[in-house]
């Protein structure tokens, strides 16, 4: 399928209308996709374990004006994506937009990590989650026949592995460039039908993973990098709306920085 090259700028940032799915967006960084995509006039399915946060979060994005419900799911079990599918389907006659943003981190040092239960609960969130989601929410992609757009949200810690002695995340680092390399060979197999596949790689972002950093980490980081702060998850958002726009038409198979140019020095 051969998606229609834009022409001209007219309405090509216009995401109005349409139909979104994005998971973990009751906070962080997933809220701050979820309030970009409401304020920009589509309507947005939250999908989270917490549910009462979700509604509060649906509750306070419908101010926007459009239709954002919240919906109870534990991404890393494919039976529970299966059941809120059933459920999104029921408020969306189709779906144009898919963020996989839930997520998870950890520190923990590889040997020390218990029969590696830290290393399953990660991947089974950060790996196999967009990897349900896809499987469970793409197919309405496929049968409405008008492509749509698939965000997965990685991390720059898919790219670089950091200070692994102070900070040892193998699971996550290992999740998120497995998913990098999922989003690329995603995109190879949706291209046919319109659907494109990216992924987006926070750096460091203020959300509820930096929310325990002591100032003086927080200074250290922002001294460092060529930008001089932390980004916002609604810049995050911001992002995705590109990404879902007709503006970014051609675009697929990308794993697109956002750190802030923390990746230059890392």
């Amino acid at each position: 399928m051969k998606l229609p090259p834009i022409e001209n700028m007219t309405g090509v940032f216009d995401v109005r209308g349409m139909n979104v799915v994005v998971t973990g967006g009751n906070r962080g960084i997933g809220y701050g996709i979820s309030k970009a995509f409401a304020q920009s006039g589509c309507n947005v399915a939250i999908l989270c374990r917490n549910t009462a946060s979700g509604e509060e979060t649906a509750k306070e994005l419908r101010a926007f004006g459009t239709d954002v419900f919240a919906v109870g799911c534990d991404t890393s079990s494919l039976d529970s994506v299966k059941a809120a599918a059933e459920e999104v389907f029921r408020r969306f006659d189709s779906l144009e937009v898919l963020v996989n943003n839930a997520g998870v981190s950890t520190v923990v040092h590889f040997l020390d990590d218990k029969d590696l239960g830290e290393w399953n609960r990660v991947l089974n969130t950060n790996l196999h989650g967009p990897a349900n989601c896809v499987y469970c929410f793409a197919p309405k992609m496929v049968s409405g026949g008008k492509g749509g757009s698939i965000i997965n949200i990685s991390s720059i810690g898919g790219q670089c592995v950091g200070n692994t002695r102070d900070q040892p995340m193998a699971p996550y680092n290992a999740s998120k460039a497995a998913l990098n390399h999922l989003t690329r060979f995603l995109a190879i197999d949706l291209g046919d039908y319109g659907i494109r596949v990216n992924a987006i790689a926070p750096g460091p972002t203020h959300s509820d993973l930096d929310k325990d950093l002591p100032p003086s980490a927080l200074a250290a980081i922002e001294n460092g990098m060529p930008m001089h702060r932390f980004g916002m998850p609604i810049e995050i958002g911001a992002l995705c709306v590109f990404l879902a726009s007709p503006a970014a038409v051609q675009m697929t198979g990308n794993v697109i920085e956002h750190d802030g140019g923390m990746h230059l020095i890392g």
